[in-house]
């Protein structure tokens, strides 16, 4: 592919404000949502109210997510995440918004980043806010789930797991260890709110910006469209590096149509 448009973009802007979605992750295998239209690939996610409302969503939720941790907890940067690492150490980028929850970024070596919807190596307390690793969770969870510990699935987006055919009445989830209160991953579901602070921190940043950039992401999900949205209202230039469809096609100076990777390659080189 021809780089150079996105590399004229990205080092005649000082300040970069980047957006980035599942389309960073694939790299690393870990499944994405959507298909180059923006529709779905799957069954959406599990919505917030149903996880916290019904026991046997609670109890599909963990049953799949314990067979998907596996795999998951073992993904690992790729040039992707290494090339917008190296874009920070150039000082190119003032904020990197991620709606992945894989600490990727984060283990690539970006320091700036903001995980607006959360982060699935951690577990939450909805009673006692109590917060503690996924990799205890998930020890408590073999144990006390064994014949679930040796099932395998296919892989699906943010450590699930396909499966479908399996009867999760007998599957135990444990409570919070304080106060037996109901446990969640620390991450936005779909009918959950943002944090406010997160989006307070990232608008800021964007309007300190001369830019944005957003890779691997159709922007189909309002809390990351609503960046695009912001930053064409102010005139800011936006670029987006993406397989398919995006929601902000009609605002986008320019357009990369190729793998993520690939469309950086040239910030490693």
């Amino acid at each position: 592919m021809n780089a150079a448009p996105l590399a004229r973009f990205i080092h005649s802007h000082r300040r970069l404000f980047v957006l980035t979605g599942a389309g960073c992750s694939t790299d690393s295998g870990i499944p994405d949502y959507r298909d180059g239209d923006g529709a779905w690939k799957r069954t959406p996610p599990v919505m917030f109210q149903a996880f916290m409302g019904e026991e046997r969503v609670r109890k599909r939720y963990w049953a799949r997510s314990l067979v998907g941790w596996r795999h998951f907890g073992r993904a690992i940067p790729n040039g992707t995440h290494l090339a917008l690492r190296q874009l920070e150490a150039q000082g190119h980028v003032g904020l990197l918004v991620t709606q992945n929850v894989d600490r990727l970024h984060q283990r690539a070596g970006s320091r700036q980043v903001v995980d607006l919807h959360g982060r699935l190596d951690q577990v939450r307390c909805m009673d006692c806010e109590r917060r503690f690793p996924r990799d205890a969770f998930q020890h408590e969870l073999q144990r006390l789930n064994p014949a679930w510990a040796v099932l395998d699935a296919v892989e699906a987006p943010d450590g699930d797991a396909d499966l479908e055919a399996a009867h999760f009445d007998d599957f135990v989830i444990p409570p919070c260890p304080d106060c037996a209160g109901v446990l969640k991953p620390d991450v936005v579901f779909f009918g959950e709110n943002v944090p406010r602070e997160r989006v307070t921190d990232a608008m800021q940043a964007l309007q300190e910006a001369d830019a944005m950039l957003v890779v691997g992401s159709s922007l189909m999900v309002f809390s990351g469209y609503r960046f695009a949205h912001a930053a064409a209202r102010a005139g800011k230039p936006l670029a987006a590096v993406n397989l398919g469809r995006t929601r902000a096609d009609p605002l986008l100076d320019l357009k990369v149509e190729a793998p993520c990777a690939e469309a950086l390659a040239f910030l490693l080189g």
